[in-house]
């Protein structure tokens, strides 16, 4: 993003020395400005969802932004099966629906659908067996949804086995926008729907 950025920017002196600066080094000076941000305790924090870094509104400011700017129709939450099938995917991504169908042993036709109307799940290619299935993977607007940086982000599985710290129905659908939950708290629903998917394949 950070190269994408830089190469169609104007071609000036300004922009020239900031070519020169490397992804690392910029990396660190965001990271820490999210530090001091926090340890300021301003009424915004800087955060990296999806690999795209953006300030957003604490969460305790929520009310007033409401009573300002209103509250926008959200998406319905993900349903149980939704998310069990979602935590799967993210888990064993290039996977084909029949092997999704596999674990959780129903039919997950539905579910997929709406995964994939909802932008949460996208096509990622054809499995190298017999009839050459589609295979699906997860999209940057799932690690939005949960607040992850990205797939590393997500807990190891003898992590999950460990602590059962929530369930998928406290998973609720967050805008990476203004007066977010601190992304530990969407991974908290995360691991709860993970979880449940594997205690009820």
């Amino acid at each position: 993003m950070f190269a994408t950025a830089t190469e169609h920017a104007a071609d000036n002196e300004a922009v020239r020395a900031f070519k020169k600066v490397k992804e690392a080094e910029l990396t660190a000076a965001l990271e820490q400005l999210a530090k001091d941000c926090e340890e300021a305790k301003r009424s915004y924090r800087l955060v990296c969802v999806a690999g795209s870094w953006q300030f957003v509104t604490q969460p305790e400011f929520a009310p007033w932004l409401k009573a300002l700017v209103g509250v926008k129709a959200r998406p319905p939450r993900l349903s149980q099966p939704a998310l069990e099938t979602l935590a799967i995917l993210a888990y064993r991504q290039p996977i084909t629906r029949a092997e999704i169908e596999q674990i959780r042993g129903v039919n997950v036709d539905g579910v997929m659908q709406t995964l994939l109307e909802r932008g949460l799940v996208e096509q990622a290619g054809r499995a190298e067996v017999v009839g050459r299935p589609m295979t699906y993977g997860t999209t940057s607007l799932f690690l939005e949804y949960f607040g992850l940086r990205s797939l590393e982000d997500l807990p190891a599985a003898d992590e999950l086995r460990k602590n059962c710290r929530g369930t998928a129905a406290g998973a609720r659908h967050r805008r990476s926008g203004l007066a977010t939950a601190p992304p530990e708290q969407l991974q908290l629903d995360a691991e709860g729907a993970v979880h449940n998917a594997e205690l009820n394949p």
